[in-house]
């Protein structure tokens, strides 16, 4: 059965509220046309996040957000998404957003990137903002 799950790998972090959570990432789906699979949330620390970053993308740097794609039938969404609970603290504040909508936009990026979104170029990287304002929009309603 098709399920969102959110876990904690080396830290305290639990996220608030886990249903509210995953009935809006159902709901962006459901806009993006796509079907949920199984969807795996780990919060962790910078150094965890690292630790993926090098071992399974040869990336020495740190980041907010890995997202890895498990999905084996074309439209369903499955996957394992990383997020560095720290880097959301830091960047929530290099941004002046509160740590909440910080969250959760690093949240739908990583969803985002499993429909099938990119950030690597100027235009991808504006669409997936754009995209991101208008679920965080939805969250909020």
């Amino acid at each position: 059965m098709a399920s969102i799950r959110f876990f904690s790998e080396e830290t305290e972090f639990k996220l608030p509220h886990p249903r509210k959570t995953s009935t809006w990432i159902k709901s962006a789906l459901r806009k993006e046309k796509k079907t949920l699979g199984d969807l795996n949330f780990i919060f962790c620390t910078d150094e965890y996040l690292l630790q993926i970053n090098m071992e399974y993308l040869d990336h020495h740097t740190y980041t907010d957000i890995i997202t890895f794609d498990s999905s084996a039938t074309p439209g369903t969404i499955e996957g394992d998404i990383f997020i560095s609970i720290e880097r959301i603290h830091e960047n929530a504040g290099k941004f002046g957003r509160p740590f909440d909508e910080e969250l959760h936009r690093v949240i739908i990026h990583g969803v985002l990137h499993l429909v099938g979104y990119g950030d690597k170029t100027k235009t991808a990287k504006a669409q997936m903002t754009k995209k991101e304002d208008t679920y965080l929009a939805l969250r909020n309603n």
